[in-house]
């Protein structure tokens, strides 16, 4: 008899488990190690943590991990003595529980026993190995594969050009928002730079402010854009979506018709479903032109508050505890005393403005250059050409079957991703309602390439 085939997951966040999970509930033979070097596994940086200010941006009734049981996450809630409907916004931390749930369920069922391997390990590189591939873990030891599947989730952020290699290497700097326990901040009453105004900021400056209250918190980003809130319940059913033909120019008239008639919520909702229709429908110059003009405006409608959130963040900002800058930041030097000094420019003005803090947060969000990644299997893998970034930098390059494509243009047979990273190739990939549908399309495309194979 035939070995059964091994699909090894990459990631342990929501898209590798409910990848991982569709894998085995799709095939009764595939065994599914799911690597993840962070513990606890099946949470990932966004449900891994406790801070109740964290909530979700979607509501409960719209976030069950499975496309065909659409009430599951509002019922596990229900049993969990939760008070959060359907319309509500669960805390994140919630969601991981529930996330985690899932994994336990399925794993300890007969029909994934021995066949789902939880490997906390890291994946250092990868490489083809006849018609599979072998894995190197952490340790050295190798593991082999039939197909992978990349579910990395979203890369730390980049430093922004204006911060030097000094203010990098020093204690006045924090590189990643997601793996920074904020209750460390320096001591003292002096400001607290965040560079970003979007949800990864809302986050920083909810904990510190928890954490550390009294602390002025000054964000800086470009345009000083911040999330908007949810604001009641959407209508349902929701106005038909527009034609996924539409150019940019034409789904922003549509938009504006839309909210005219509607609101601009309800509009914004009602063109979630052609989104990645959409997308995938223009030219990479109709793209580029999208994201040059419209992407900082559709993020901060798009991606919003839930009511408690945007509440509290309206407090901070109306007493002075978190106060949003619009302009460039030209760039940071390490003072003496270790403190960080910051240069920038407001927007529309020329002249240079100075603000000194005890500490720089980067909240600029993900990097998505994977060709430049400092992760070191996404580096490992772009060295030896065996994927490339897509034509825009916003994550890999991947081709309709949500196979990687490696440098030479064509895809490979058995490695896949999924989730945010793929975001070149459909933009909107970054929320559960999108993720969940992709995570069955993915395991069917996996299971289909070794049954080819």
């Amino acid at each position: 008899m035939d070995s059964p085939p091994v699909v090894a997951v990459i990631g342990a966040g929501f898209s590798g488990v409910m990848t991982a999970l569709h894998l085995l509930r799709q095939s009764d033979r595939v065994k599914v190690p799911l690597i993840e070097r962070r513990s606890p596994i099946g949470l990932g940086p966004a449900y891994a943590t406790d801070d109740p200010a964290h909530r979700l941006n979607v509501r409960a009734g719209n976030m069950s991990a499975w496309p065909d049981r659409p009430d599951d996450f509002a019922l596990w809630l229900k049993d969990q003595a939760l008070d959060v409907g359907p319309g509500g916004f669960a805390t994140r931390g919630d969601y991981g529980r529930y996330l985690q749930r899932q994994l336990a369920s399925l794993a300890g069922g007969p029909e994934a026993v021995g066949r789902l391997l939880i490997t906390p390990d890291e994946i250092t590189a990868i490489a083809p190995d006849g018609d599979g591939w072998t894995l190197t873990c952490g340790m050295g030891r190798p593991l082999a594969a039939d197909a992978v599947v990349l579910a990395l989730g979203n890369p730390p952020p980049r430093p922004p050009d204006a911060v030097g290699p000094d203010l990098e290497a020093s204690d006045a700097y924090v590189a990643d928002p997601w793996r920074w326990d904020p209750a460390t901040a320096p001591a003292g009453r002096g400001p607290i730079l965040l560079l970003g105004s979007g949800l990864t900021m809302i986050d920083a400056a909810l904990s510190l402010d928890r954490l550390a209250p009294g602390r002025p918190l000054i964000a800086l980003s470009r345009r000083g854009l911040t999330p908007r809130e949810h604001l009641g319940e959407p209508p349902s059913p929701l106005p038909a979506p527009p034609d996924a033909s539409l150019s940019p120019v034409q789904a922003v008239a549509w938009l504006r018709a839309a909210a005219d008639q509607h609101g601009w919520r309800t509009a914004i909702d009602a063109l979630r479903p052609a989104s990645q229709d959409l997308w995938r429908g223009w030219s990479l110059k109709r793209r580029a032109a999208f994201l040059r003009h419209a992407r900082a405006f559709w993020d901060v409608h798009r991606h919003r508050l839930s009511p408690q959130i945007a509440e509290q963040v309206a407090r901070m900002r109306t007493d002075g505890r978190l106060r949003v800058l619009a302009g460039k930041l030209e760039r940071v030097d390490v003072l003496e005393g270790g403190r960080a000094g910051a240069v920038w420019r407001p927007r529309g003005e020329t002249d240079a403005w100075r603000l000194e803090a005890d500490l720089v947060v980067n909240c600029t969000g993900p990097s998505a250059d994977v060709e430049r990644s400092t992760e070191p299997l996404l580096a490992a893998l772009a060295d030896r050409g065996l994927i490339r970034a897509d034509p825009l930098r916003l994550g890999l390059d991947i081709d309709s079957g949500h196979r990687v494509i490696h440098a030479g243009g064509r895809p490979h047979a058995t490695l896949f991703a999924v989730g945010p990273i793929t975001r070149g190739a459909l933009w909107e990939i970054n929320a559960v309602p999108d993720i969940r549908v992709q995570a069955v399309q993915v395991a069917a495309a996996v299971l289909g390439a070794l049954e080819r194979a």
